[in-house]
């Protein structure tokens, strides 16, 4: 049997600062919220996907932010370049990385920190098909 991927787990300082980063920007939404012992955590998911793949938010005030040198991320694809200029511009000191095109297969993007400093790319024209990776 093959394993399979159904969620990516980050601490955040600010659980409602983080999830609503990721509505405003990523388009997800409140999936889960519960309280345990270790804190508070959400569960947040793109649109008909809450029982395929979510992102975990942990709740640790005093959390870190990325190094920058850092070049960890989370990868969101866009419909066009227009998509990915328009986060861009909604972003204001959020920005990290302004809209450029990078060689194939990187593409056009644009990077924007959340809350907790984590680097959030949005781009544009990155296959992740092997066939259309091929030169």
């Amino acid at each position: 049997m093959t394993p399979a991927l159904t969620h990516i787990a980050l601490q955040v300082g600010d659980l409602e600062a983080s999830v609503a980063f990721y509505r405003e920007f990523c388009g997800m939404h409140l999936s889960h919220q519960r309280s345990d012992d270790g804190g508070r955590v959400a569960w947040i998911a793109e649109p008909g996907q809450d029982d395929a793949f979510v992102f975990v938010l942990i709740e640790r005030p005093g959390h870190r932010p990325q190094a920058d040198d850092d070049f960890g991320h989370l990868g969101f694809a866009l419909q066009s370049r227009r998509a990915v200029d328009e986060i861009a511009a909604r972003a204001g000191e959020r920005l990290a990385w302004p809209p450029r095109e990078h060689p194939f297969p990187t593409g056009y993007l644009c990077g924007l920190r959340d809350p907790d400093g984590n680097i959030v790319e949005f781009s544009y024209g990155q296959p992740l098909k092997p066939e259309h990776l091929a030169t």
